[in-house]
């Protein structure tokens, strides 16, 4: 299943929206199979913030592990704020190489 987060919004701010927007996912991803993976599409985000990450992106990859992938991406607050969550929680991202 591939995520376009740009669907939930270009500005991804706050632990409260982070919260919602997986709850708003949890019905989808209970449908998934035990077998299937998860893509993180970050294309079209304009801001990404830490608080929101962590409350979207860190329960997913506890749920998930390596079944959770993120697409590679050149934007700097997505970029800053993986690497500050990897930080926090260990290497709890696989980040998909460009190519």
């Amino acid at each position: 299943m591939r995520l376009e987060l740009k669907k939930i919004g270009h500005s991804l701010m706050s632990r409260q929206a982070g919260k919602e927007a997986l709850l708003a996912l949890r019905p989808t991803l209970a449908e998934l199979k035990p077998d299937e993976g998860i893509e993180i599409d970050f294309e079209g985000i304009t801001t990404f913030s830490p608080s929101w990450g962590d409350e979207f992106l860190t329960p997913l990859a506890e749920e998930f592990g390596a079944r959770l992938h993120i697409h590679p991406t050149n934007n700097l607050s997505v970029r800053d704020t993986l690497e500050l969550l990897q930080k926090m929680h260990g290497d709890i991202f696989v980040i998909q190489e460009k190519g």
